[in-house]
């Protein structure tokens, strides 16, 4: 299986070669990173018109930023939970729940300060919405894809994972990096769910965890971080 990382700024934006031809796009970025994307993606020498898919994970500011750009680039088809289409029609972070712990709690303070406080991002265009596969639609359930999508609430309402080869590609529903600490996502809008996310994402046990945000790590890092998810007390901004 190839997989490509084309890391824009923060984030990474995977992509994943398919058994049977093409790729899946695995999320965009901020919308000031798709010149960096670009550059990026013509190094892996994959061609638009392979792109199948983008499979976002979430309707984040980091994630769904460049969307547009990306879908007049190529003709593929979204991949999404049905609770992502109204955060994309809207083009902006929700602010339920909060931040995982006090060093999160200040990046959020830092983010502010380079203008993503409010982390608004382009509203999907009308143009585009027939390109969006909701994973209830009886048009997924038409599809073989040769990967399975796995439900990660939590982190947000409309998280998803991408699970191939016993790689488990998770978004943002683990992280890997400044300012996580063991693993945990620095914004949670609900903690009992985030908490079933990491039940679901042990018992599946894949040989690799591939997060949104830092380094590959093995699922024997989120049974060791498991317990400390009791003690996550979320601070609003």
């Amino acid at each position: 299986m190839k997989i490509y990382n084309l890391k824009n700024r923060i984030a990474n934006n995977y992509i994943v070669g398919l058994d049977e031809g093409g790729y899946v796009l695995i999320d965009t970025g901020y919308v000031e990173g798709y010149h960096n994307f670009l550059q990026q993606f013509e190094k892996t020498g994959v061609s638009p018109k392979d792109i199948k898919y983008v499979f976002l994970t979430h309707a984040h500011d980091d994630h769904a930023g460049f969307l547009n750009d990306v879908l007049a680039l190529t003709d593929a088809k979204v991949i999404l939970h049905p609770k992502a289409i109204e955060r994309l029609l809207k083009g902006q972070n929700p602010f339920i729940g909060g931040c995982s712990s006090r060093l999160a709690w200040l990046f959020c303070q830092i983010l502010k300060l380079f203008g993503k406080g409010e982390h608004k991002f382009p509203p999907i265009k009308e143009e585009y919405l027939n390109r969006l596969i909701t994973i209830d639609s009886e048009e997924f359930k038409s599809l073989s894809l040769p990967f399975e999508v796995i439900e990660t609430p939590g982190h947000t309402a409309d998280h998803i994972a991408l699970l191939k080869d016993g790689i488990l590609f998770c978004g943002d529903a683990a992280m890997n990096g400044f300012p996580s600490l063991k693993r945990v996502i620095i914004w949670i809008e609900n903690l009992e769910q985030y908490k079933q996310s990491w039940d679901k994402m042990i018992a599946l046990n894949p040989k690799m965890i591939y997060p949104s945000h830092g380094k590959p790590f093995p699922t024997k890092d989120l049974v060791k971080y498991q317990r400390h998810l009791n003690n996550i007390r979320l601070s609003p901004l």
